[in-house]
């Protein structure tokens, strides 16, 4: 089965990329200390549906909230809840969006007010890990090589990536095949072609790639309780360079 989409759903697609891009740029306005991660997920909720999109994370396997905020230690899935922001913490928030039976998806970790260097090091590594990957994203490359430059890249600064959680392929479904893992050999695996949609997600820890799930069985956090960091887009694969559709 081809994985590629017509120019009609890439259309639709990347329609609804720019809600989700849109929303993670009104959202870093409301990033700082002293919110709560519940009111930035009624305002992403409110934003979204305000942008005639529905949030495509609300009630998606019984997730009870539009956004996922993840601080700190959290890795991903991170429920919204009356936890306070603070001077020096890290936030990922990720956003998806549905826009006429298709879905967008893309996440940001933000420093909230002034954060440590060590914290600082980590998102601008995570952050260019993602760019790294979605210049392997290109017609004639496999998934291996798109792999593979998130784990070369954030291995050799010291850090390592999370492999218990990946990335997707992404259209009419908010998750689809193939899976993105962040670490893995070039020259391996599936061979990309033109049309395809991926939502590559680099997610990286300061410490140990191991992760726990907590009891609310969502939130992700680093076993060893050190930071973690998170970017994604939802990229079109071209002949060239990948086009980033949830960018603004």
């Amino acid at each position: 089965m081809s994985l590629k989409k017509t120019k009609s759903e890439l259309a639709k697609i990347k329609k609804t990329s720019i809600i989700v891009a849109k929303t993670l740029k009104f959202l870093k306005t409301k990033i700082k200390p002293g919110i709560t991660t519940h009111e930035l997920d009624v305002q992403a909720e409110q934003f979204i549906r305000k942008s005639g999109g529905i949030p495509a994370f609300k009630g998606y396997r019984g997730y009870p909230a539009s956004i996922c905020a993840s601080l700190n230690e959290e890795v991903v899935h991170g429920i919204p809840s009356g936890r306070v922001l603070r001077d020096g913490d890290i936030i990922s928030v990720d956003v998806g969006v549905e826009l006429g039976g298709f879905f967008g998806d893309a996440a940001i970790t933000y420093p909230v007010g002034k954060i440590s260097q060590e914290a600082k090091k980590l998102l601008d590594v995570t952050r260019e890990a993602l760019y790294k990957a979605i210049n392997m994203a290109k017609k004639g490359n496999r998934l291996g090589d798109v792999s593979h430059a998130v784990q070369s890249y954030v291995e050799k600064e010291g850090f390592s990536v999370v492999r218990d959680f990946v990335g997707h392929g992404i259209g009419a479904s908010l998750h689809e095949e193939p899976q993105i893992p962040n670490f893995g050999e070039p020259g391996q695996g599936l061979i990309l072609e033109a049309g395809m949609v991926l939502a590559i997600e680099p997610m990286v820890n300061a410490g140990t790639s191991k992760v726990v799930v907590l009891d609310d069985d969502w939130t992700a956090i680093t076993r060893d309780r050190k930071l973690s960091a998170h970017f994604e887009h939802t990229v079109c694969v071209t002949y060239s360079k990948a086009e980033i559709f949830t960018r603004v």
